[in-house]
């Protein structure tokens, strides 16, 4: 019974552990991709889209990421900055399990579902 909990309380130590490094490299990846697109700003002189024109979809961003335009390198570090704490959550959900704690489990899920509306929600109506 004692190495049981032992075990378990080791396991909620590590997940603990990956969640911080998850938080960690996300602000650090993201960062790097945004002074990657202030970088390209500064060499090329402009967001790499004519005035008052921003790219909106997905699929314009990806785009402007291959031909390299600022713009779309800073929306894509801020897209890393949101799935940071996002994948939190997933982390979240299996922690709370591990530990038996069923009722954040639920919680944290709801969490999930209403994050994962929110963008969809996002993506349908272009806000």
């Amino acid at each position: 019974m004692n190495t049981n909990k032992t075990e378990q309380q080791a396991e909620i130590k590590r997940v603990e552990g990956i969640i911080g490094k998850i938080l960690r490299w996300g602000v650090i990846i993201a960062s790097a991709i945004m002074i990657l697109g202030l970088l390209l700003f500064l060499l090329k002189g402009g967001l790499g889209y004519s005035d008052n024109y921003y790219a909106k979809s997905f699929g314009e961003i990806w785009t402007g990421i291959i031909q390299l335009k600022p713009y779309s390198m800073m929306m894509l570090g801020i897209f890393a900055l949101i799935l940071t704490p996002v994948l939190r959550v997933v982390v979240s959900i299996y922690s709370f399990y591990k530990e038996g704690d069923y009722t954040y489990v639920w919680i944290t899920t709801i969490v999930l579902i209403i994050l994962i509306i929110s963008f969809i929600l996002g993506l349908v109506f272009n806000l």
